[in-house]
């Protein structure tokens, strides 16, 4: 059906954001639209201007007979600052500090619009990278894997500590838990992943990087390729982490457990990805 052009650059702008990092060819809005590729091609323009300036993201275009346009969602550098600040000064809350030392998280990570961005940022860095499929450990890190797969269209695996029968065969391994110095164990179903594949690992909260540590063993027990990891937050700790090459959107560096007080900071994620930031300013 023939559509007015406001009408076209609504449905194409909707259609996109909802398939990112899929290869849409031209012919199918042209046959969507039943409009000239010329006229497809003026209306991809304006959303890829459109996208740059507001920095939601990169519309590439692909040419050749099997070409078309891919949108792969990024976050602007400002935008990405503002939102780790607003987080730290969340985290540095009285009331986060739970007995034992551990940090509240629940509410942050059950809040839509949090998820959203903290998946764009972590998809923004894997930008040129070739994911697929994002890992995370049960539980507190499934919502932030769900939103990261989905900025990058790619599954998203669960490592449980303890087998589901409705996971089917599960391959586990034995890992340190780098907090408590403990033998622990975490599986992962046969199915989850095909020998190399790129993964991403993405967790909530890091401190010795015990169980980290542990999902990239089982990537390895796959014939998969670790790409990256990522946390939300990483803990001071003492001792040599177990893991050594990731990014964090915040790091907790003082905690005061007798004042029940702590104090949160950007994590390295802006530093890391200073060079990437600079190279989208200039799309």
């Amino acid at each position: 059906m023939k559509v007015r052009r406001s009408d076209r650059l609504i449905d194409m702008t909707r259609y996109l954001l909802e398939r990112s990092h899929t290869l849409v060819p031209l012919t199918f809005f042209s046959k969507r639209y039943e409009s000239a590729k010329s006229s497809i091609s003026e209306d991809l323009a304006i959303i890829r201007r459109t996208f740059a300036a507001r920095q939601t993201g990169i519309l590439e275009t692909v040419p050749g007979a099997a070409g078309g346009v891919r949108f792969m969602p990024t976050i602007g550098q400002e935008e990405a600052s503002n939102f780790i600040t607003d987080m730290a000064n969340r985290l540095s809350e009285s009331d986060r500090l739970l007995p034992g030392g551990y940090v509240y998280l629940s509410d942050l990570l059950g809040t839509p619009e949090v998820l959203r961005q903290i998946g764009r940022l972590i998809a923004t860095q894997y930008l040129d990278q070739s994911v697929d499929a994002v890992m995370t450990v049960a539980t507190k890190g499934i919502p932030i894997a769900q939103s990261v797969s989905q900025y990058l269209n790619v599954p998203f695996v669960i490592v449980r500590r303890d087998s589901k029968i409705t996971e089917g065969s599960t391959v586990s391994v034995n890992y340190v838990s780098g907090s408590s110095a403990r033998i622990e164990k975490m599986e992962l179903s046969k199915r989850s992943l095909k020998p190399g594949s790129g993964v991403l690992i993405v967790d909530d909260f890091m401190k010795a990087g015990g169980t980290v540590n542990g999902m990239r063993g089982l990537i390895e027990e796959f014939g998969a390729n670790l790409v990256g990891i990522s946390v939300f937050a990483e803990g001071k700790f003492a001792g040599d982490r177990m893991v050594s090459d990731y990014t964090s959107l915040i790091r907790v560096d003082d905690v005061d457990t007798k004042a029940n007080t702590l104090h949160a900071v950007a994590g390295n994620y802006l530093d890391y990805n200073h060079e990437l930031f600079g190279r989208l300013r200039e799309q």
